[in-house]
Parts: structure tokens; C-alpha cells; sequence
């Protein structure tokens, strides 16, 4: 089963106070371009961070994001009751000694004072036992993040089947119209010439002529080519993932299989069929970009 490199993951996890959360996207890419924004607290771990990233997801425009929060009920701060003192004594005197108005509200301004609060989530040092915790969670938005890829894979290898599918049917559609094709090219050419009573040909030299030229207008090698190809394309899907590059070159090789059939193709009904398949190869090439 193929996977996307489209995902999304996010995972959280309380400890002593805290909400720790990580998340993970990814869209496609050629290699793995990751970029990551991780808490201050955490940055010491970055590199092991990223090489969890880096063996689980292999290719993808990669962002990450852990950070910490505190939860409301251990979220105050906490008030410095001898400085809020101190300050007030000075706002008394220097309203006494210069006459300024002391304020309406001390209490708003007081707290507006430096250092009057002290922040309970203020960095200190990480624990083993919290990186743990941390690490658990960055593991299960990579999880969560690994499910909706193997989603996605499943919905586009479906979708990959249905276009081989209808690319084969259109294949198939062809056959019909090439025995015709060679009949209306023997007709053209002996009405041609039959049109020009005074010109002497050797009937043996134009049906060597006649055999050639039709050998030339052949597609039967295509044919086959490209069924070979529609094949290959099913069995590399199955094979699991890792196969979007291998999937990219077989569908390039499918649409030269496609355009040189296009170009042997001189009567309009083939043509057109060739167009119905260049568009099925078309979607096919766009969802690929996606495979992993």
C-alpha cells in the first residue's frame, strides 16, 4: 500500500501542571524539508526531536511545533507583598513632598509596578521524567500524523486504479480502428493511383511499398509497452510505500507509449482516444507528486 506525504498530527499530554503539545503537518516534497519550532524549555532535544521526525516521515515539507503551556489553576502570578509595600510608602512621600495627587486606584497601579509579579511558568530546568512525557507526545503526532498518510495512500491508489483502468479500456478501444486504418490506407493509395490512368507502377513494387509504410504506422510494440507499463505501475503500488519516485519515472514512460502512438495514429478516431488517455495520464501525474 502506497502512502501520501499529505498529514496532519496532534497529540497533547498533562504533567505537573502543564499542557505539553505537539504537532506535525507535512505536503509533499522531493526530499525531506523539515522545519521545526520547539519551546525553549525542550531546545536541548531538538536534535533527537528531529531524528524522530526524520525516521518516521523519510520525504515531505515538514513542519513541527512543540510548546508548553500552564493550565489556569497553577497560572497566576504570584504577588510580591514586600515590594508592593515598598512601593506604596514611595508614592506616599513623594505625593506628600511635591503635592502630586496620589491615584484613584493604587491597586492598578501598583501591579503595573516591576518585579510586583512573579511568574509561576517562568523556564526552569527540564526533568527527565517531563522530556518523557514530552517525548511520548511528540511520538503520537507523528503517529497520528503516519495514519492520515496511510489514509490518504489508500484513497489515491484508488483512485490510481481507477485511471489505469479506464487507460486500458481506451487501450483496448484502439484495436477496431487500426484494422480500418490499414484498409483505408491500401484504398487511398490504389484510388490514387487509379486516378492517374496514364502512370504504369509494378503491382508487386507498390504491395512491398504498401507493407512497409504500414509496418512504419504499427503500434502493436506500443501497445504492448504500454500495457507492460500499466502493469508495472499496479505491482510497484503494491509493493508499499517509498515507490512515488519509481511510480513518477513509470508514468513518464507510459506517456512517451502514448505520444508515439499519438503520432502513428492517422485516422481521427484513434486520435482521439490518444487524447482521452494523455488526460487519465495527466491525473495520474498530478497524484503522484503526492506518493511517498
Amino acid at each position: 500500500m502506497i502512502l501520501s506525504m499529505t498529514g496532519y498530527g496532534k497529540a497533547s499530554a498533562e504533567f505537573q501542571g502543564k499542557k505539553i503539545t505537539a504537532e506535525v503537518k507535512s505536503l509533499n516534497s522531493k526530499a525531506l524539508d523539515l522545519s521545526t519550532r520547539i519551546a525553549s524549555v525542550y531546545r536541548e532535544k531538538e536534535m533527537e526531536v528531529r531524528a524522530m521526525l526524520t525516521q518516521s516521515l523519510e520525504r515531505g515539507k515538514v513542519e513541527f511545533c512543540l510548546w508548553v503551556e500552564q493550565l489556569d489553576h497553577v497560572n497566576a502570578g504570584l504577588i510580591n507583598g514586600e515590594l508592593v509595600s515598598a512601593y506604596y510608602c514611595q508614592m506616599e512621600e513623594i505625593s506628600q513632598k511635591y503635592g502630586i495627587p496620589v491615584p484613584a486606584d493604587y491597586w492598578q497601579t501598583l501591579m503595573r509596578m516591576p518585579d510586583v509579579l512573579s511568574r509561576s511558568d517562568m523556564q526552569q530546568e527540564l526533568s527527565e521524567e517531563e522530556w518523557l512525557v514530552a517525548r511520548d507526545v511528540v511520538q503520537n503526532a507523528i503517529g497520528q500524523l503516519m495514519t492520515f498518510r496511510r489514509q490518504e495512500g489508500e484513497a489515491l491508489q484508488k483512485k490510481f486504479e481507477e485511471k489505469l483502468d479506464n487507460i486500458a479500456a481506451l487501450l483496448a478501444g484502439i484495436e477496431p480502428y487500426e484494422k480500418m486504418r490499414v484498409e483505408k490506407i491500401r484504398q487511398r493509395i490504389t484510388e490514387g493511383l487509379a486516378s492517374i490512368p496514364e502512370v504504369q507502377y509494378d503491382r508487386n513494387r507498390l504491395e512491398q511499398e504498401m507493407i512497409y509504410y504500414i509496418e512504419k504506422l504499427d503500434i502493436n510494440e506500443e501497445k504492448q509497452r504500454l500495457a507492460n507499463h500499466l502493469d508495472y505501475f499496479r505491482k510497484t503500488m503494491d509493493e508499499g510505500h517509498g515507490q512515488g519516485k519509481k511510480l513518477g519515472f513509470i508514468a513518464q514512460e507510459m506517456g512517451r507509449e502514448i505520444n508515439t502512438t499519438g503520432s502513428k495514429s492517422n485516422l481521427a478516431e484513434m486520435q482521439n482516444i490518444v487524447v482521452k488517455m494523455k488526460d487519465e495520464l495527466e491525473q495520474i501525474k498530478e497524484q503522484v507528486l503526492n506518493v511517498m
